[in-house]
């Protein structure tokens, strides 16, 4: 547990070590505070000792001297403590803001495999719950741990300066309540990472529910989405109670032994005065400085909840910053943001979480080309767009661009030079304009207007209230699918890229718009990848890849593959063009290599 604590504090210290002339500030602040605390109890003491006359030789002016230097420590104290907490909110406030950033900013860099194994709850519990709870351990936890030590080394002193049998009586009760701060501290640490499971499952629950409110309401399925919400608050209600249950277990016993620090100085304390062994005065002291052992005592328990729910919190985002993405720059030979989309696939196979998706693809494109990828449901089209764009890499074979091995060409080169219009399409919470501009920002708005009358979007656009400038809601909420998919074409136009990809981009289209993007997609130099369910939409295509179960089972242009009377003429023929409403079809075909000969680069 310490060495966690410690690896903790360690991680912590990279961000805050930045702030030292902040830490400088709040250690003499603290030092001040902690003095000012002692300067009190002491002075009401020598204002007790001239009350009661145990000190003969003062006179009149020492009483308001005194009185004068006690209301201006309390004064001076408050000042102090509103000062240490604006420095101290300052520097957490500064620190969690950095996590935030540093997290959103590995987010960024991460690829598509670890948001495929990761629960959105998950991830935006990092950023909320656990980083707010680092923010109370600097802003609070830690300096008030210095302070009760601080407070006990000081508070010793003093106390047993004044009277050591009396200070010593009340330490006996410390090594009790070490031992069942102990067992609390065993105990509760689990149970910290069982709440922490279950908010980010709770999280999960709710982020889909949001996203998916019009599907739960399509299948009336309102009271399934209640039920199941149920569990989840069952669960993370239950995990807190387990913390609960343990600290119950524990504290009321601590608690007591602090309060029996109380009942010693009563009635010890008594004795010794009623016996004249101490001076009321003393007594006074005493009981000023008492607090300073019976607050960090009662404070233990505390402690040990913030540290462990810190352990489990910071554990948690270290785990996300230490994550590293699977597709990554490596042996980088093209930097520069030029392609010109010329596409090799070389037996090229890919495998998900131990399923084959794609097995040894094998085409080529010139740029300029028109490359139709084709096939029924589960195929694999869209899987090996996702290799092309390098969202994955592929388990064994090559891509090139531009006779160039796709691993050697710089992440962000290849990202600019393709862009996808895909059948699910995501809007931003944003304008219409600035959804379309998403990936050209210093795009003019004549471009933006030139691109939407390419995706025949700027009709409808113009037909909006506030036009370009319409908001549109998350995913596109108040739009059709049809005109999402256009705007998402739009911004794929306005990237200009080398490699256009268009992913079933017109399925919520009627034909005469689908004809009529087509044919102003033709005016395009880059090279186009369209993937359909439908003959119609890429029978002009200058290559044609048949997909079949992962396979690629025929290729060629429309008159090639019609002549080659196969699969694709059969769809063709007798299943109105749509692979969708095909029959299965048995793989047997020259294109599958088997993996031991494929002779590819893994």
């Amino acid at each position: 547990m310490w060495g966690v604590f410690m690896n903790a504090l360690k991680w912590l210290w990279g961000y805050v070590k930045k702030y030292k002339i902040s830490m400088f500030s709040v250690l003499i602040v603290t030092a001040l505070f902690i003095v000012t605390a002692f300067v009190i109890p002491i002075v009401t003491g020598e204002i007790v000792g001239y009350i009661t006359n145990e000190n003969p030789n003062k006179n009149q002016s020492d009483l308001f001297f005194y009185i004068g230097l006690m209301l201006g420590g309390v004064i001076f104290k408050e000042i102090l403590v509103y000062t240490r907490a604006m420095l101290l909110e300052n520097m957490s406030q500064n620190t969690i803001k950095n996590i935030r950033t540093n997290l959103y900013g590995k987010l960024q860099s991460l690829d598509c495999s670890y948001f495929d194994k990761t629960r959105k709850g998950d991830i935006m519990s990092r950023l909320t719950m656990d980083a707010d709870t680092v923010r109370i351990v600097i802003a609070s936890t830690i300096p008030n741990l210095i302070d009760s030590l601080f407070f006990i080394c000081v508070g010793f002193v003093v106390m047993f300066g004044t009277n050591a049998l009396l200070t010593l009586l009340l330490l006996s009760m410390a090594p009790f309540i070490a031992v069942l701060a102990y067992f609390l501290s065993k105990y509760v640490k689990r149970t910290f990472v069982d709440i922490r499971e279950s908010n980010a499952e709770l999280n999960t629950v709710v982020a889909e529910n949001i996203s998916g409110n019009r599907v739960v309401k399509a299948y009336a399925r309102e009271e399934f989405e209640i039920e199941k919400f149920e569990k989840k608050n069952k669960k993370y209600s239950n995990a807190h109670m387990s913390y609960v249950y343990t600290w119950a277990k524990y504290a009321p016993p601590m608690i007591f032994f602090v309060h029996m620090t109380n009942f010693i100085f009563i009635f010890v304390g008594g004795i010794l005065v009623i016996n004249q062994k101490i001076s009321i005065a003393d007594f006074t002291v005493f009981n000023g400085c008492l607090w300073c052992i019976t607050s960090p005592m009662m404070a233990v328990g505390d402690f040990i909840n913030q540290f462990q729910q810190f352990n489990a919190s910071s554990l948690k985002i270290r785990h996300l910053e230490e994550e590293e993405p699977l597709v990554k720059n490596n042996n980088v030979q093209k930097r520069d943001t030029g392609l010109t989309g010329k596409i090799q696939f070389k037996n090229v196979t890919f495998a998900y979480e131990g399923d084959r998706v794609l097995k040894n693809i094998n085409f080529s494109a010139n740029p300029g080309d028109t490359i139709a990828i084709i096939g029924p449901t589960g195929s694999g089209k869209s899987s090996l767009i996702n290799l092309l764009a390098r969202f994955y890499d592929p388990t064994y074979g090559t891509i090139y661009l531009d006779d160039v091995n796709l691993k050697n060409i710089d992440l962000k080169t290849v990202h600019q030079n393709i862009a996808s219009a895909m059948q699910d399409v995501f809007l931003f919470s944003d304008t219409i304009k600035n959804n379309i501009a998403y990936g050209a920002p210093n795009a003019t708005y004549e471009d933006v207007i030139r691109v939407a009358k390419l995706a025949d979007a700027h009709d409808f656009i113009s037909k909006l209230e506030d036009g370009y400038d319409t908001m549109v809601g998350e995913r596109g909420v108040g739009l059709s699918g049809g005109q999402r998919q256009r705007i998402s074409l739009a911004r794929a136009l306005l990237k200009n890229p080398s490699i256009l990809v268009l992913d079933d981009t017109t399925s919520a289209l009627d034909m005469e718009t689908e004809f009529s993007i087509q044919e102003n997609l033709k005016l395009a130099k880059q090279t186009k990848i369209i993937i359909a369910h439908r003959i119609s939409s890429v029978k002009n295509a200058d290559l044609i890849l048949v997909l079949n179960q992962g396979n690629l089972v025929e290729w060629g242009t429309h008159d090639e593959l019609m002549a080659l009377d196969g699969y694709y003429k059969g769809v063709f023929e007798h299943q109105f063009g749509d692979f969708t409403k095909a029959p299965k079809y048995h793989i047997q075909h020259p294109a599958f290599v088997d993996l031991t000969n494929a002779g590819g680069e893994k």
